[in-house]
C-alpha cells in the first residue's frame, strides 16, 4: 500500500509548525494536537482502499490483467491502496457503483448513464480518445449470404441474430436503434431468433461458429481480435458499420472527496488523463484518455429513451 508520500508530507508539516510554535500564544501543546489530528485524518484516508470495476465486455482473463495494471498505476499516482474487482455482468457493475462497493468504474455509454442516474453527483471524468466517435460492427456468418455494404443490410430480416450484453451500448443499444430505424420493427419481430451472448468476444465466436447468422459487436474488440489472428474471415465478416456515437468512460462517485480528501477527484482525473504507458493504453485499446462530462452522453440518454431501455422521467 503506497502511503509514504502522505506521511512524509505530514512529517514536514509537523516540523515546520513546531519550529514556529514558540511564537504562538497557544503554545506547542495546542499546535501539536492540531497536527496530530491532521496526521490521523491523512493516515485514515490513506488506509481506505479505493475500489473500481469495469463492465465485463470481453474475456475475463484479459480484463483482469488490464485492470490490475490500472490499479497499480493509480495506486502509485494517488498514494492510496487501489483495488480492481471484476463483476459478472453489466448490471452488476451498475449495482456495485450504486451501493458504493466501488467508487470508480469503466462503463460503456449506456451503463454509465444508468449508474449516474442512480448515484446523484457522480461524474464522467475521462474517456478514451476513440470513445468520442465509437461505432458498432454488424457481422455475418458466410452462410447468410449477406455482403459488406455502406448501406444498412436489409437482408438481415428473418435471420438469427445475437446482441452482446443486454446493457451494452455497442453490442445492444445502438445496433437495436438502427435495426428499428431501418427495418421498422423490434428485433423479436424481425429475426427468427434473438440472443444475448453476454460479451463481444462471445458474439464473435457465436457468429463465426454459425450458431447465429448475424451479430453486433464493439468495433474495437473485433479489430483487436482480428489483429491477434482470432477471427477466421472465411467464416465471418463485417457487413455494416454504424454511424459514430460516444461510448466508454470512467465514471466516479460524487462523494469520493469526503473519504480521500478535498482534491481527490481532481487528482484522480489528472491521473487518468496522464496515463501514457503505451502497453497499458494498448490493452484497452485506446491511444489516450481525454476529459469527459456527463453532458457528452446525452445522445445515449436520448437513444435509450427512444427504444425504451430507460425511463424518460427517471
Amino acid at each position: 500500500m503506497r502511503i509514504q508520500p502522505v506521511r512524509n508530507l505530514v512529517t514536514l508539516t509537523l516540523l515546520f509548525i513546531i519550529s514556529i510554535s514558540s511564537a504562538s500564544p497557544f503554545g506547542i501543546g495546542t499546535v501539536a494536537a492540531v497536527v496530530s489530528a491532521s496526521a490521523a485524518d491523512a493516515d485514515a484516508a490513506s488506509a481506505k482502499t479505493f475500489v473500481f470495476t469495469a463492465i465485463p465486455d470481453q474475456d475475463e482473463a484479459n480484463l483482469q490483467e488490464r485492470f490490475n495494471k490500472v490499479a497499480d498505476y493509480l495506486q502509485g499516482q494517488l498514494g492510496v491502496e487501489v483495488r480492481y474487482i471484476p463483476v459478472k455482468s453489466y448490471a452488476a457493475a451498475v449495482t456495485a457503483f450504486r451501493n458504493n462497493q466501488v467508487q470508480l468504474a469503466w462503463f460503456g455509454g449506456l451503463s454509465g448513464v444508468q449508474a449516474r442516474r442512480l448515484v446523484p453527483g457522480s461524474q464522467a471524468i475521462a474517456q478514451g480518445y476513440e470513445d468520442q466517435f465509437f461505432s458498432s460492427y454488424f457481422i455475418a456468418h458466410h452462410s447468410s449470404g449477406i455482403e459488406t455494404s455502406a448501406s444498412f443490410p436489409q437482408a438481415m430480416a428473418a435471420k438469427t441474430f445475437t446482441f452482446g450484453s443486454k446493457g451494452s451500448t455497442s453490442g445492444r443499444l445502438m445496433p437495436e436503434y438502427y435495426i428499428r430505424q431501418h427495418l421498422g420493427d423490434t428485433p423479436d419481430k424481425l429475426f427468427s431468433k434473438v440472443g444475448y451472448s453476454g460479451d463481444h468476444s462471445r458474439t464473435i465466436a457465436l457468429v463465426q461458429s454459425g450458431a447465429y447468422q448475424i451479430g453486433a459487436v464493439n468495433y474495437k474488440v473485433w479489430d483487436s481480435q482480428l489483429a491477434a489472428g482470432k477471427i477466421d474471415t472465411s467464416k465471418v465478416k463485417v457487413i455494416w458499420q454504424t454511424p459514430t456515437y460516444p461510448d466508454y468512460q470512467w465514471t466516479v462517485r460524487g462523494d469520493v472527496n469526503e473519504s480521500w480528501g478535498a482534491d481527490f477527484q481532481a487528482r484522480l482525473s489528472r491521473a487518468l488523463l496522464d496515463m501514457d504507458d503505451a502497453d497499458l493504453l494498448a490493452s484497452f485499446p485506446r491511444s489516450a484518455f481525454v476529459s469527459a462530462t456527463n453532458t457528452l452522453y446525452q445522445p445515449i440518454v436520448d437513444t435509450a429513451i427512444a427504444i425504451g431501455l430507460i425511463d424518460a422521467d427517471q
